[in-house]
């Protein structure tokens, strides 16, 4: 009889010990499948080297300077600067091709989900600058 009441502790213990790690493990995936879902956000979100399916390659540095190449020609046709508040950006404009309207500085939301920058405009006067901010944009890759 003890040696029944002695197994059934065994088996409990077990049971409770298989069910932890259960536990333990479908806590661990929950953790994983966030982390992999993780938005970056603020300024660090849109520091790299893009592209967008027109070709176009901007380079957002930490310091907040930007180069844009329009034509993909390895030279850079516009630069400025641009500050973030939030999930919000100011571009402006120092140099390079100035087409009407961009003179101002422009105002865009952004979001970035894994290897996607996307932004929506606030204001923008620039009808250029907005059709190339407004595609997505994935990170670029010499070729």
């Amino acid at each position: 009889m003890l040696e029944k009441v002695a197994r059934s502790g065994q088996h409990r213990d077990m049971k409770n010990q298989i069910s932890f790690r259960i536990v333990v493990a479908v806590a661990a995936l929950a953790l994983l499948a966030g982390c992999a879902m993780f938005q970056e956000s603020g300024q660090s979100a849109l520091v790299g080297t893009w592209t967008n399916s027109l070709g176009t390659v901007w380079a957002i540095r930490a310091d907040g300077t930007f180069d844009v190449d329009l034509k993909h020609h390895g030279k850079r046709d516009a630069w400025g600067t641009y500050t973030v508040q939030g999930d919000q950006v100011t571009l402006q404009r120092t140099g390079g091709v100035k087409p009407k309207g961009c003179e101002e500085p422009s105002v865009y939301k952004f979001k970035r989900t894994d290897d996607t920058l996307q932004f929506t405009l606030v204001s923008d006067q620039c009808k250029l600058r907005q059709k190339n901010v407004l595609q997505p944009w994935k990170p670029w890759k010499k070729a």
